[in-house]
């Protein structure tokens, strides 16, 4: 079973953004966006802006943990930066 890392941001805030791993990706983000999560409630609706794979819950864990770090921070706002850019240069085609 393949299990995911992903960041989501929300279509309300600029600022705010979320990461977290899950074995189903869809059915989290669907949780997420129904309000059954609170810590992403008050953001809701949200938006999948990134995704990873990996082959275990513990790799998947151990890079969701490293996004939350202060390292791993810089990493996710390059991610956030790359998503970001990408959009604007596809809108400018």
């Amino acid at each position: 079973m393949n299990h995911w890392v992903y960041i989501l941001k929300s279509k309300r805030s600029d600022n705010w953004s979320y990461v977290g791993s899950t074995s189903n990706l869809g059915q989290r983000l669907k949780d997420h966006n129904s309000g059954k999560t609170r810590s992403t409630k008050a953001y809701k609706p949200l938006f999948l802006l990134y995704q990873e794979q990996h082959k275990t819950r513990e790799e998947a864990y151990k890079q969701e943990l490293y996004l939350k770090s202060s390292n791993g921070r810089r990493e996710k706002t390059k991610i956030i930066k790359a998503f970001y850019s990408e959009i604007a240069r596809l809108e400018s085609t």
